[in-house]
Protein backbone atom coordinates (compact mmCIF):
# COMPACT_ATOMS: atom_id res chain seq x y z
CA UNK A 1 0.00 0.00 0.00
CA UNK A 2 1.38 3.40 -0.99
CA UNK A 3 0.48 6.79 0.47
CA UNK A 4 1.37 10.21 -0.92
CA UNK A 5 3.28 11.89 1.89
CA UNK A 6 3.05 15.70 1.85
CA UNK A 7 6.34 15.78 3.75
CA UNK A 8 8.36 13.98 1.05
CA UNK A 9 6.10 15.01 -1.87
CA UNK A 10 6.03 11.46 -3.16
CA UNK A 11 4.22 8.17 -2.70
CA UNK A 12 5.74 5.96 -0.02
CA UNK A 13 5.14 2.38 1.00
CA UNK A 14 3.07 2.34 4.18
CA UNK A 15 4.96 0.74 7.07
CA UNK A 16 3.10 1.05 10.39
CA UNK A 17 4.89 1.78 13.65
CA UNK A 18 3.32 -1.35 15.11
CA UNK A 19 2.52 -4.26 12.77
CA UNK A 20 -1.21 -4.61 12.26
CA UNK A 21 -2.04 -1.24 13.84
CA UNK A 22 -2.61 2.28 12.53
CA UNK A 23 -2.45 5.41 14.67
CA UNK A 24 -4.24 8.20 12.83
CA UNK A 25 -5.10 11.79 13.79
CA UNK A 26 -7.45 13.94 11.70
CA UNK A 27 -7.99 17.62 12.51
CA UNK A 28 -11.68 18.19 13.21
CA UNK A 29 -13.94 21.25 12.94
CA UNK A 30 -14.26 24.35 15.10
CA UNK A 31 -17.77 24.03 16.51
CA UNK A 32 -19.45 27.43 16.37
CA UNK A 33 -22.03 26.68 13.68
CA UNK A 34 -23.30 23.86 11.48
CA UNK A 35 -20.44 22.30 9.53
CA UNK A 36 -20.21 23.29 5.86
CA UNK A 37 -19.86 21.05 2.84
CA UNK A 38 -16.13 21.79 2.68
CA UNK A 39 -15.76 20.21 6.15
CA UNK A 40 -17.45 17.09 4.82
CA UNK A 41 -14.72 16.26 2.32
CA UNK A 42 -11.94 15.40 4.82
CA UNK A 43 -14.49 13.67 7.05
CA UNK A 44 -15.59 11.37 4.21
CA UNK A 45 -12.12 10.93 2.69
CA UNK A 46 -10.34 9.94 5.88
CA UNK A 47 -13.26 7.84 7.11
CA UNK A 48 -12.80 5.90 3.86
CA UNK A 49 -9.04 5.62 4.49
CA UNK A 50 -9.83 4.22 7.91
CA UNK A 51 -12.38 1.78 6.47
CA UNK A 52 -9.87 0.48 3.94
CA UNK A 53 -7.22 -0.09 6.59
CA UNK A 54 -9.79 -2.05 8.61
CA UNK A 55 -10.79 -4.00 5.50
CA UNK A 56 -7.10 -4.92 5.11
CA UNK A 57 -7.09 -6.25 8.68
CA UNK A 58 -5.49 -3.34 10.56
CA UNK A 59 -6.71 -2.20 13.96
CA UNK A 60 -7.14 1.57 13.60
CA UNK A 61 -6.96 4.03 16.48
CA UNK A 62 -8.65 6.99 14.82
CA UNK A 63 -8.64 10.30 16.70
CA UNK A 64 -10.43 13.41 15.45
CA UNK A 65 -10.85 16.44 17.68
CA UNK A 66 -13.41 19.18 18.19
CA UNK A 67 -11.94 22.67 18.63
CA UNK A 68 -14.27 24.09 21.26
CA UNK A 69 -12.44 27.26 22.28
CA UNK A 70 -11.92 29.89 19.58
CA UNK A 71 -12.65 33.53 18.72
CA UNK A 72 -15.59 32.50 16.49
CA UNK A 73 -17.12 30.46 19.30
CA UNK A 74 -16.76 33.38 21.72
CA UNK A 75 -18.36 35.74 19.21
CA UNK A 76 -21.30 33.37 18.60
CA UNK A 77 -21.84 32.99 22.36
CA UNK A 78 -21.79 36.75 22.91
CA UNK A 79 -24.23 37.34 20.06
CA UNK A 80 -26.69 34.83 21.55
CA UNK A 81 -26.05 35.86 25.14
CA UNK A 82 -25.17 32.29 26.17
CA UNK A 83 -22.06 30.52 27.39
CA UNK A 84 -19.41 29.18 25.02
CA UNK A 85 -20.17 25.71 26.35
CA UNK A 86 -23.80 26.07 25.26
CA UNK A 87 -22.64 26.87 21.72
CA UNK A 88 -20.07 24.07 21.51
CA UNK A 89 -22.27 21.36 23.01
CA UNK A 90 -25.04 22.26 20.55
CA UNK A 91 -22.83 22.18 17.48
CA UNK A 92 -20.85 19.10 18.48
CA UNK A 93 -24.19 17.27 18.66
CA UNK A 94 -25.26 18.72 15.30
CA UNK A 95 -21.90 17.83 13.74
CA UNK A 96 -22.29 14.22 14.88
CA UNK A 97 -25.76 14.13 13.28
CA UNK A 98 -24.34 15.37 9.98
CA UNK A 99 -21.46 12.88 10.13
CA UNK A 100 -23.90 10.03 10.77
CA UNK A 101 -26.06 11.13 7.82
CA UNK A 102 -22.99 10.83 5.57
CA UNK A 103 -22.20 7.39 7.05
CA UNK A 104 -19.00 8.70 8.66
CA UNK A 105 -18.15 6.44 11.58
CA UNK A 106 -17.48 8.00 15.00
CA UNK A 107 -13.77 8.28 15.78
CA UNK A 108 -12.19 5.96 18.30
CA UNK A 109 -11.85 9.15 20.36
CA UNK A 110 -13.30 12.63 19.79
CA UNK A 111 -11.28 14.78 22.23
CA UNK A 112 -12.32 18.36 23.00
CA UNK A 113 -9.72 21.07 23.49
CA UNK A 114 -11.29 22.49 26.65
CA UNK A 115 -11.00 19.10 28.37
CA UNK A 116 -7.26 18.86 27.67
CA UNK A 117 -6.04 22.20 29.09
CA UNK A 118 -3.84 20.59 31.78
CA UNK A 119 -1.94 18.67 29.12
CA UNK A 120 -1.43 21.85 27.10
CA UNK A 121 -0.02 23.69 30.11
CA UNK A 122 2.38 20.81 30.77
CA UNK A 123 3.63 20.76 27.16
CA UNK A 124 4.09 24.53 27.17
CA UNK A 125 6.09 24.27 30.43
CA UNK A 126 8.31 21.66 28.81
CA UNK A 127 8.89 23.86 25.75
CA UNK A 128 9.82 26.82 27.98
CA UNK A 129 12.21 24.67 30.05
CA UNK A 130 13.92 23.42 26.89
CA UNK A 131 14.35 26.95 25.50
CA UNK A 132 11.83 26.54 22.69
CA UNK A 133 9.31 29.01 24.14
CA UNK A 134 9.34 32.23 26.14
CA UNK A 135 6.94 34.37 28.18
CA UNK A 136 6.20 37.98 27.21
CA UNK A 137 5.45 40.75 29.74
CA UNK A 138 1.66 40.38 29.46
CA UNK A 139 1.80 36.60 30.07
CA UNK A 140 1.59 35.55 26.42
CA UNK A 141 3.73 32.49 25.71
CA UNK A 142 5.34 32.29 22.25
CA UNK A 143 7.04 29.41 20.50
CA UNK A 144 10.59 30.35 19.47
CA UNK A 145 10.37 29.31 15.82
CA UNK A 146 14.07 29.78 15.11
CA UNK A 147 14.87 27.16 17.75
CA UNK A 148 13.46 24.46 15.45
CA UNK A 149 15.88 24.20 12.55
CA UNK A 150 13.51 22.05 10.47
CA UNK A 151 10.70 24.62 10.53
CA UNK A 152 9.05 24.68 7.10
CA UNK A 153 9.82 21.05 6.21
CA UNK A 154 6.17 20.09 5.69
CA UNK A 155 5.09 23.14 3.69
CA UNK A 156 8.50 23.26 1.97
CA UNK A 157 8.87 26.91 2.91
CA UNK A 158 12.24 28.45 3.68
CA UNK A 159 12.43 30.00 7.17
CA UNK A 160 14.56 32.94 6.02
CA UNK A 161 12.03 33.78 3.29
CA UNK A 162 9.17 33.47 5.75
CA UNK A 163 10.89 35.73 8.25
CA UNK A 164 11.61 38.45 5.70
CA UNK A 165 8.01 38.29 4.51
CA UNK A 166 6.61 38.56 8.02
CA UNK A 167 8.83 41.47 8.97
CA UNK A 168 6.96 43.62 6.47
CA UNK A 169 3.64 42.86 8.17
CA UNK A 170 2.15 44.49 11.23
CA UNK A 171 1.35 41.52 13.46
CA UNK A 172 -0.60 41.97 16.68
CA UNK A 173 1.79 41.85 19.59
CA UNK A 174 4.81 41.77 17.28
CA UNK A 175 6.66 44.28 19.43
CA UNK A 176 6.94 41.71 22.23
CA UNK A 177 7.98 38.86 19.96
CA UNK A 178 11.62 37.92 19.51
CA UNK A 179 10.80 37.21 15.87
CA UNK A 180 7.71 37.93 13.76
CA UNK A 181 7.49 34.19 12.92
CA UNK A 182 7.01 33.17 16.56
CA UNK A 183 3.50 31.96 17.28
CA UNK A 184 1.25 31.87 20.32
CA UNK A 185 1.10 28.91 22.69
CA UNK A 186 -0.89 30.68 25.44
CA UNK A 187 -2.61 34.07 25.44
CA UNK A 188 -4.14 36.29 28.14
CA UNK A 189 -7.90 36.47 28.52
CA UNK A 190 -9.92 39.42 27.28
CA UNK A 191 -12.96 40.81 29.06
CA UNK A 192 -15.87 38.37 28.86
CA UNK A 193 -13.82 35.50 27.44
CA UNK A 194 -13.49 32.01 28.96
CA UNK A 195 -10.14 31.45 30.64
CA UNK A 196 -8.08 28.99 32.64
CA UNK A 197 -5.45 29.48 35.31
CA UNK A 198 -1.85 28.99 34.21
CA UNK A 199 1.64 29.83 35.56
CA UNK A 200 1.79 32.76 33.12
CA UNK A 201 -1.64 34.39 33.21
CA UNK A 202 -5.35 33.72 33.21
CA UNK A 203 -5.95 32.84 29.58
CA UNK A 204 -6.46 30.16 26.98
CA UNK A 205 -4.34 28.08 24.61
CA UNK A 206 -3.34 28.95 21.08
CA UNK A 207 -4.92 26.84 18.35
CA UNK A 208 -1.84 24.86 17.31
CA UNK A 209 -0.91 23.47 20.74
CA UNK A 210 -4.34 21.83 21.08
CA UNK A 211 -3.82 19.20 18.38
CA UNK A 212 -0.24 18.45 19.45
CA UNK A 213 -1.41 17.62 22.96
CA UNK A 214 -4.49 15.63 21.96
CA UNK A 215 -2.54 13.60 19.41
CA UNK A 216 0.18 12.79 21.94
CA UNK A 217 -2.27 11.85 24.70
CA UNK A 218 -4.42 9.47 22.66
CA UNK A 219 -1.89 8.14 20.13
CA UNK A 220 1.61 8.66 21.54
CA UNK A 221 4.69 10.78 20.79
CA UNK A 222 4.93 9.46 17.22
CA UNK A 223 1.94 8.51 15.08
CA UNK A 224 1.51 6.83 11.73
CA UNK A 225 -0.72 9.32 9.90
CA UNK A 226 -1.72 12.93 10.48
CA UNK A 227 -4.38 14.22 8.09
CA UNK A 228 -6.58 17.17 7.22
CA UNK A 229 -7.41 19.68 4.50
CA UNK A 230 -4.56 21.21 2.52
CA UNK A 231 -5.38 24.62 4.02
CA UNK A 232 -3.97 23.28 7.31
CA UNK A 233 -0.49 22.51 5.97
CA UNK A 234 0.73 26.00 6.86
CA UNK A 235 0.77 27.25 9.48
CA UNK A 236 -1.28 24.78 11.56
CA UNK A 237 0.42 21.48 10.78
CA UNK A 238 3.82 23.12 10.41
CA UNK A 239 3.45 24.55 13.92
CA UNK A 240 2.21 21.24 15.32
CA UNK A 241 5.37 19.56 14.04
CA UNK A 242 7.60 22.25 15.58
CA UNK A 243 5.94 22.05 19.02
CA UNK A 244 5.67 18.27 19.16
CA UNK A 245 9.15 17.44 17.92
CA UNK A 246 10.76 20.04 20.19
CA UNK A 247 8.79 18.77 23.20
CA UNK A 248 9.39 15.05 22.66
CA UNK A 249 12.56 14.91 20.51
CA UNK A 250 10.81 12.42 18.23
CA UNK A 251 9.27 12.46 14.77
CA UNK A 252 5.68 13.64 15.16
CA UNK A 253 4.05 11.75 12.26
CA UNK A 254 5.47 9.42 9.63
CA UNK A 255 2.89 10.21 6.93
CA UNK A 256 1.04 13.46 6.24
CA UNK A 257 -2.14 13.29 4.12
CA UNK A 258 -4.04 16.33 2.84
CA UNK A 259 -7.18 16.56 0.75
CA UNK A 260 -7.59 19.29 -1.87
CA UNK A 261 -10.15 22.10 -1.76
CA UNK A 262 -13.82 21.83 -2.61
CA UNK A 263 -15.25 24.63 -4.76
CA UNK A 264 -18.91 25.53 -5.25
CA UNK A 265 -19.92 26.06 -8.91
CA UNK A 266 -16.24 26.69 -9.75
CA UNK A 267 -15.85 29.34 -7.05
CA UNK A 268 -14.30 29.23 -3.61
CA UNK A 269 -17.05 28.88 -1.02
CA UNK A 270 -17.69 32.07 0.93
CA UNK A 271 -20.63 33.81 2.57
CA UNK A 272 -19.87 37.00 0.61
CA UNK A 273 -20.43 35.14 -2.67
CA UNK A 274 -23.66 33.64 -1.39
CA UNK A 275 -22.50 30.08 -2.13
CA UNK A 276 -21.91 28.97 1.46
CA UNK A 277 -23.58 25.56 1.90
CA UNK A 278 -23.93 23.65 5.13
CA UNK A 279 -23.99 19.86 5.13
CA UNK A 280 -27.48 20.07 6.63
CA UNK A 281 -28.73 22.12 3.67
CA UNK A 282 -27.18 19.77 1.14
CA UNK A 283 -28.42 16.49 2.66
CA UNK A 284 -31.90 17.97 3.06
CA UNK A 285 -32.01 18.49 -0.71
CA UNK A 286 -30.00 15.38 -1.72
CA UNK A 287 -29.57 11.78 -0.66
CA UNK A 288 -26.60 11.83 1.77
CA UNK A 289 -25.28 8.67 0.12
CA UNK A 290 -25.16 10.51 -3.21
CA UNK A 291 -23.19 13.30 -1.52
CA UNK A 292 -20.73 10.73 -0.17
CA UNK A 293 -20.47 9.03 -3.56
CA UNK A 294 -19.80 12.41 -5.17
CA UNK A 295 -17.01 13.21 -2.69
CA UNK A 296 -15.28 9.92 -3.51
CA UNK A 297 -15.71 10.19 -7.28
CA UNK A 298 -12.47 12.17 -7.55
CA UNK A 299 -9.07 11.43 -6.04
CA UNK A 300 -8.79 13.14 -2.66
CA UNK A 301 -5.72 15.15 -3.74
CA UNK A 302 -7.54 16.64 -6.74
CA UNK A 303 -9.70 19.76 -6.39
CA UNK A 304 -13.42 18.98 -6.51
CA UNK A 305 -16.18 21.18 -7.89
CA UNK A 306 -19.56 20.90 -6.17
CA UNK A 307 -22.65 21.69 -8.27
CA UNK A 308 -26.22 20.50 -8.75
CA UNK A 309 -25.46 19.07 -12.19
CA UNK A 310 -22.54 17.06 -10.86
CA UNK A 311 -24.64 15.81 -7.95
CA UNK A 312 -27.32 14.68 -10.41
CA UNK A 313 -24.67 12.73 -12.33
CA UNK A 314 -23.47 11.21 -9.06
CA UNK A 315 -27.03 10.14 -8.25
CA UNK A 316 -27.39 8.37 -11.57
CA UNK A 317 -24.08 6.59 -11.04
CA UNK A 318 -24.83 5.58 -7.47
CA UNK A 319 -28.27 4.31 -8.54
CA UNK A 320 -26.56 1.85 -10.89
CA UNK A 321 -24.95 0.16 -7.89
CA UNK A 322 -28.12 0.23 -5.78
CA UNK A 323 -30.27 -1.11 -8.61
CA UNK A 324 -27.83 -3.97 -9.20
CA UNK A 325 -28.05 -4.97 -5.54
CA UNK A 326 -31.84 -4.63 -5.65
CA UNK A 327 -32.01 -6.88 -8.70
CA UNK A 328 -29.90 -9.54 -6.99
CA UNK A 329 -32.20 -9.52 -3.96
CA UNK A 330 -35.19 -9.77 -6.27
CA UNK A 331 -33.68 -12.77 -8.06
CA UNK A 332 -33.04 -14.43 -4.68
CA UNK A 333 -36.70 -14.29 -3.67
CA UNK A 334 -38.10 -17.75 -3.12
CA UNK A 335 -34.69 -19.41 -3.34
CA UNK A 336 -33.19 -21.43 -0.51
CA UNK A 337 -30.15 -19.32 0.35
CA UNK A 338 -29.31 -21.73 3.19
CA UNK A 339 -28.42 -24.25 0.49
CA UNK A 340 -24.79 -23.47 -0.35
CA UNK A 341 -24.74 -25.74 -3.38
CA UNK A 342 -23.61 -24.01 -6.55
CA UNK A 343 -25.03 -24.96 -9.93
CA UNK A 344 -22.82 -26.17 -12.78
CA UNK A 345 -20.44 -23.47 -13.99
CA UNK A 346 -21.16 -21.04 -11.14
CA UNK A 347 -17.92 -21.69 -9.28
CA UNK A 348 -15.96 -20.72 -12.41
CA UNK A 349 -18.05 -17.56 -12.76
CA UNK A 350 -17.35 -16.57 -9.15
CA UNK A 351 -13.62 -17.03 -9.75
CA UNK A 352 -13.95 -14.78 -12.79
CA UNK A 353 -15.67 -12.14 -10.65
CA UNK A 354 -12.68 -12.04 -8.27
CA UNK A 355 -10.79 -9.87 -10.78
CA UNK A 356 -12.97 -6.90 -9.83
CA UNK A 357 -11.94 -7.14 -6.17
CA UNK A 358 -8.32 -7.29 -7.32
CA UNK A 359 -8.79 -4.11 -9.38
CA UNK A 360 -10.57 -2.44 -6.45
CA UNK A 361 -7.71 -3.22 -4.07
CA UNK A 362 -5.12 -2.16 -6.63
CA UNK A 363 -6.80 1.26 -6.84
CA UNK A 364 -7.10 1.69 -3.08
CA UNK A 365 -3.53 0.50 -2.49
CA UNK A 366 -2.39 3.31 -4.80
CA UNK A 367 -2.87 6.23 -2.41
CA UNK A 368 -6.57 5.47 -1.84
CA UNK A 369 -7.67 6.13 -5.41
CA UNK A 370 -11.41 6.00 -4.76
CA UNK A 371 -12.25 7.16 -8.30
CA UNK A 372 -10.64 4.04 -9.78
CA UNK A 373 -12.08 1.90 -6.99
CA UNK A 374 -15.57 3.07 -7.96
CA UNK A 375 -14.76 2.20 -11.59
CA UNK A 376 -13.92 -1.35 -10.46
CA UNK A 377 -17.30 -1.55 -8.71
CA UNK A 378 -19.03 -0.36 -11.90
CA UNK A 379 -17.26 -3.10 -13.84
CA UNK A 380 -18.51 -5.61 -11.28
CA UNK A 381 -22.05 -4.23 -11.65
CA UNK A 382 -21.85 -4.58 -15.43
CA UNK A 383 -20.58 -8.14 -15.09
CA UNK A 384 -23.32 -9.08 -12.59
CA UNK A 385 -26.04 -7.67 -14.85
CA UNK A 386 -24.82 -10.01 -17.60
CA UNK A 387 -24.08 -13.08 -15.47
CA UNK A 388 -26.97 -13.19 -12.97
CA UNK A 389 -30.52 -14.34 -13.64
CA UNK A 390 -33.43 -16.21 -12.07
CA UNK A 391 -31.87 -19.42 -13.39
CA UNK A 392 -28.91 -19.12 -11.00
CA UNK A 393 -28.74 -20.77 -7.59
CA UNK A 394 -29.52 -18.80 -4.43
CA UNK A 395 -25.97 -19.45 -3.17
CA UNK A 396 -24.43 -17.92 -6.30
CA UNK A 397 -26.68 -14.86 -6.24
CA UNK A 398 -26.03 -14.33 -2.53
CA UNK A 399 -22.26 -14.46 -3.04
CA UNK A 400 -22.48 -11.84 -5.79
CA UNK A 401 -24.62 -9.62 -3.58
CA UNK A 402 -22.17 -10.01 -0.68
CA UNK A 403 -19.26 -9.12 -2.99
CA UNK A 404 -20.96 -5.95 -4.21
CA UNK A 405 -22.07 -4.93 -0.71
CA UNK A 406 -18.64 -5.48 0.85
CA UNK A 407 -16.66 -3.48 -1.69
CA UNK A 408 -19.23 -0.68 -1.55
CA UNK A 409 -19.11 -0.68 2.25
CA UNK A 410 -15.35 -0.05 2.18
CA UNK A 411 -16.27 3.28 0.58
CA UNK A 412 -19.10 3.79 3.08
CA UNK A 413 -21.70 3.29 0.36
CA UNK A 414 -24.91 1.48 1.30
CA UNK A 415 -26.38 -0.71 -1.45
CA UNK A 416 -29.50 -2.12 0.25
CA UNK A 417 -31.54 1.07 0.34
CA UNK A 418 -35.07 -0.34 0.55
CA UNK A 419 -34.27 -1.28 4.13
CA UNK A 420 -34.45 2.45 4.91
CA UNK A 421 -38.19 2.30 4.33
CA UNK A 422 -38.82 -0.04 7.26
CA UNK A 423 -40.61 -3.37 7.29
CA UNK A 424 -44.21 -2.12 7.46
CA UNK A 425 -43.86 0.27 4.55
CA UNK A 426 -42.09 -2.37 2.47
CA UNK A 427 -44.94 -4.80 3.11
CA UNK A 428 -47.47 -2.14 2.14
CA UNK A 429 -45.66 -1.54 -1.16
CA UNK A 430 -45.53 -5.27 -1.89
CA UNK A 431 -49.29 -5.48 -1.20
CA UNK A 432 -49.98 -2.60 -3.61
CA UNK A 433 -47.85 -4.29 -6.26
CA UNK A 434 -49.89 -7.48 -5.86
CA UNK A 435 -53.08 -5.43 -6.12
CA UNK A 436 -51.75 -3.82 -9.29
CA UNK A 437 -50.88 -7.22 -10.74
CA UNK A 438 -54.41 -8.46 -9.99
CA UNK A 439 -55.89 -5.38 -11.68
CA UNK A 440 -53.76 -5.95 -14.78
CA UNK A 441 -54.83 -9.60 -14.88
CA UNK A 442 -58.47 -8.43 -14.72
CA UNK A 443 -57.62 -5.94 -17.52
CA UNK A 444 -58.44 -3.03 -15.21
CA UNK A 445 -55.56 -0.99 -16.58
CA UNK A 446 -56.88 2.29 -15.19
CA UNK A 447 -56.59 0.93 -11.64
CA UNK A 448 -53.19 -0.58 -12.37
CA UNK A 449 -51.89 2.73 -13.70
CA UNK A 450 -53.37 4.60 -10.73
CA UNK A 451 -51.46 2.33 -8.30
CA UNK A 452 -48.23 2.82 -10.26
CA UNK A 453 -48.73 6.60 -10.27
CA UNK A 454 -49.51 6.75 -6.54
CA UNK A 455 -46.33 4.82 -5.77
CA UNK A 456 -44.35 7.08 -8.08
CA UNK A 457 -45.59 10.13 -6.14
CA UNK A 458 -44.16 8.51 -3.02
CA UNK A 459 -40.81 8.09 -4.77
CA UNK A 460 -41.25 4.36 -5.51
CA UNK A 461 -40.40 3.26 -9.04
CA UNK A 462 -41.78 0.00 -10.47
CA UNK A 463 -40.03 -2.03 -13.15
CA UNK A 464 -41.83 -4.79 -15.04
CA UNK A 465 -39.28 -7.50 -15.89
CA UNK A 466 -39.51 -11.05 -17.17
CA UNK A 467 -38.83 -12.25 -13.62
CA UNK A 468 -41.68 -10.12 -12.21
CA UNK A 469 -42.16 -6.61 -10.79
CA UNK A 470 -39.21 -4.94 -9.08
CA UNK A 471 -39.32 -1.70 -7.12
CA UNK A 472 -36.80 0.80 -5.80
CA UNK A 473 -36.64 4.32 -4.42
CA UNK A 474 -36.34 7.14 -6.94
Amino acid sequence: MKIYNTMSKRKEEFVPLTPGEVKMYVCGPTVYNLIHIGNARPMIVFDTVRRYFEYKGYRVNYVSNFTDVDDKIIKAAQEEGVSCETITERYIAECKKDMASLNVRPATTHPQATKEIDGMIEMIKKLIDKGHAYVAKDGTVYFRTESFRDYGKLSHKNLDDLQSGFRSLLVSGEDQKEDPMDFVLWKPKKEGEPYWESPWCQGRPGWHIECSVMSQKYLGDTIDIHAGGEDLIFPHHENEIAQSECAHDKTFANYWMHNAFLNIDNHKMSKSLGNFRTVRDVVTENDPQVVRFFMLSAHYRNPLNFSKDLLDLAKNSYDRIVNCASNLRFLMQGKDTADTTLAAGEEELLKEAEKFRTEFEKAMDDDFNTADAISAIFELVKWININASADNSGAYLEKLHAELAELSDVLGLIVDREEDLGGNEAKEIEALIEERQAARKARDFAKADAIRDSLKERGIILEDTKEGVKWHKA
